[in-house]
C-alpha cells in the first residue's frame, strides 16, 4: 500500500480464552489481507499470525483473561498490540529449559518482530510488535 495521503488505519477486537486464538490468526490475516500483505509480503504475514498466537495464549494462559488485540497500520509499519487485565507487571522473555513446552513466546515474537516492547498499564499490560512489509523486488 503506497497512497501516502492515509496516515494511519486500525482495527480493534476482543478475543475470549474460549476458541480466541484461532479467531485472533483469522482476524488478523483478513486485515493483512485488505492491506495488500498476503500477496506482497507472505513472509511478514506468517510472522504477524504467529504473533498474535503467541500474544493472545500468553494472555490466556498467563493472566487469565480475554485478549484485546489491535493491529494499526501507518505506512511504514504494522503495530500488533495484545493487552490483557493481568496487572502484575510486564513480561520478559525468559530461557526455556529442554523438557518444558512452553516459555518461547516472547522469543519466537523477539525473533519475528522488527521490534518489541511492553508496557504495564492501571489494569493490565499490553505488548506491542512492529512488523514492517518486505519491500518487493
Amino acid at each position: 500500500m503506497t497512497d501516502s495521503s492515509m496516515r494511519a488505519v486500525g482495527w480493534a477486537r476482543c478475543f475470549p480464552v474460549s476458541g480466541g486464538v484461532r479467531a485472533g490468526r483469522s482476524w488478523a490475516r483478513e486485515h493483512m489481507e485488505s492491506l495488500g500483505w498476503a500477496e506482497d509480503s507472505p513472509e511478514t504475514v506468517d510472522d504477524v499470525l504467529l504473533t498474535v498466537s503467541e500474544l493472545i495464549t500468553n494472555a490466556h494462559v498467563h493472566a487469565h483473561s480475554s485478549a484485546q488485540l489491535v493491529l494499526t497500520w501507518d505506512s511504514q509499519c504494522l503495530h500488533v498490540s495484545v493487552h490483557d487485565e493481568d496487572g502484575s507487571g510486564v513480561p520478559a522473555p525468559r530461557t526455556p529449559d529442554t523438557t518444558s513446552p512452553g516459555g518461547r513466546g516472547l522469543a519466537l515474537v523477539d525473533a519475528v518482530s522488527d521490534h518489541w516492547h511492553a508496557h504495564a498499564q492501571q489494569h493490565g499490560k499490553t505488548i506491542t510488535a512492529c512488523f514492517t512489509p518486505a519491500v518487493a523486488s
